[in-house]
Formats: structure tokens, C-alpha cells, sequence
């Protein structure tokens, strides 16, 4: 059973860093594609950052702040965030799929979240 398990959330300040990791539980794979969306309360959830095979996709919101990197020996997949904004805030969740992809297996996971809070 494959299972998502995100870390590194916390409380910070505007201006400073957070680097959220996502361990992959259950599978030896390589998942195909790896990244993050994010929710803040009273809005819809959305795509923050996402990698495809070679393609790195960012949300405007988050593009030259946010960098996403994954260690596929490991499948982990971090997101570095720097410059922070309390628009930032949310809870952050790690997804992997399999779209895009010639899987037998459809797939689409996700882990339960980890709640990043940007203020003063």
C-alpha cells in the first residue's frame, strides 16, 4: 500500500524558509509524476508545484520563490520555500500520479498534508 507522508511545516515569519519533504511508503517505483498543492481555508485547493518527467510546473504565485527537487534513489521529493508570504499559508499536500504515463496501474495518491502558517 503506497502512502505519502509529508513533513517540514511549521510556524514562520514573513521573509524566511521552510522546506517541506515528501516520503514515498510502499513502493520501490519511481512514481511518475511528484509535487505539491496547497489549501487555504475558504478556498479551492490549488497546484503549487509539480514535476513531470523532465518538466518542473509553478504556480505564478510561487515562481523564483519555491524550487522543487526530488531525490529518485530515495523518492523524496522536497519543496524549498524561501521569501515566504503569509499568502503563502495552507495546508500543503504531496500527490503523485501516474498521468502522462504508460502505467497499466493508474494511480493518484495523496498524503494527508502538512500545514505551513506565514505571519507575524
Amino acid at each position: 500500500q503506497v502512502q505519502l507522508v509529508e513533513s517540514g511545516g511549521g510556524l514562520v515569519q514573513p521573509g524566511e524558509s521552510l522546506r517541506l519533504s515528501c516520503d514515498v511508503w510502499g513502493t520501490a517505483l519511481r512514481l511518475h509524476a511528484m509535487g505539491w498543492y496547497r489549501q487555504a481555508p475558504g478556498k479551492q485547493r490549488e497546484l503549487v508545484a509539480m514535476e513531470t518527467g523532465s518538466n518542473i510546473n509553478y504556480a505564478d504565485s510561487v515562481k523564483g520563490r519555491f524550487t522543487l527537487s526530488r531525490d529518485n534513489a530515495k523518492n523524496v521529493v522536497y519543496l524549498q520555500m524561501n521569501s515566504l508570504k503569509p499568502e503563502d499559508s495552507g495546508v500543503y499536500y504531496c500527490n503523485a500520479n501516474s498521468g502522462g504515463s504508460s502505467a497499466t496501474t493508474p494511480y493518484d495518491f495523496w498524503g494527508q498534508g502538512t500545514q505551513v502558517t506565514v505571519s507575524s
